[in-house]
């Protein structure tokens, strides 16, 4: 189990709850615009935390913080993944997971035996452009539209979210993407930021202005909307 970073308190990464994030390595998708970078490419190819150490902090943390965040990373390529949210879970801990939406099978399982209470599920872009977007010359988008579907049945509160990137999105993939999850209860507009490391220099973020015309496209399919990072 590589994991490679522990984010110890966060009141955004699990809504409604005080939580903690646990940082997995391994990916794969190569997002150009990722600003876990060093996560997807495994530069840092050492575990920066022993599953010791993490929970002699969660044990510490009962009590304290309502629930714990998997992310990565893609959490779900983690063969371990089952026995670290076993333990989680034996500690009381509520857990919500952050995917990309890659392996469906593994997402309903894990919710299926009653180990996740909450997902975010990263929606890249439009079909059209979803290789493109995750950094690979060819991708069989079925597996997102197989996740998208499952998450839209309700078996578990879910959010959807897309990091806006202006060499990547257009007005038009919104509303392509909105009609993809009519219905969907959340949906996060996540601001690019180049925090360093990215895989692809030379991306940049919308202004505020037209981010406010996308949501006000994904309001057309989407209970709530909302914009982060500006």
């Amino acid at each position: 189990m590589r994991i490679q970073g522990l984010q110890k308190l966060t009141l955004l990464d699990y809504p409604g709850k005080t939580a903690c994030t646990i940082f997995l390595g391994g990916c794969n998708f190569r997002c150009p615009f990722c600003h876990n970078a060093a996560l997807v490419t495994g530069v840092e190819d050492h575990e920066n935390f022993s599953e010791e150490e993490l929970f002699d902090f969660l044990k510490r943390r009962q009590g304290i913080l309502d629930g714990v965040c998997i992310s990565g990373g893609e959490p779900l390529i983690c063969p371990d993944l089952d026995e670290l949210l076993k333990k989680i879970r034996d500690m009381g801990y509520l857990i919500k997971l952050d995917t990309n939406g890659s392996f469906p099978e593994r997402l309903i399982r894990l919710v299926e035996e009653g180990l996740i209470d909450q997902v975010a599920m990263d929606l890249k872009n439009s079909r059209e452009k979803y290789a493109r977007t995750v950094g690979l010359g060819q991708f069989d988008v079925r597996p997102i539209e197989e996740s998208v579907e499952y998450l839209l049945e309700g078996h578990v509160p879910y959010a959807f979210r897309t990091t806006v990137v202006r060499e990547f999105h257009q007005k038009s993939d919104f509303e392509e993407m909105g009609r993809w999850i009519r219905g969907a209860a959340t949906y996060y507009i996540q601001q690019f930021e180049n925090s360093g490391g990215l895989i692809r220099e030379g991306l940049h973020a919308y202004d505020e202005p037209v981010l406010l015309q996308v949501k006000a496209i994904m309001e057309n399919y989407v209970g709530e909307v909302e914009i982060r990072g500006i």
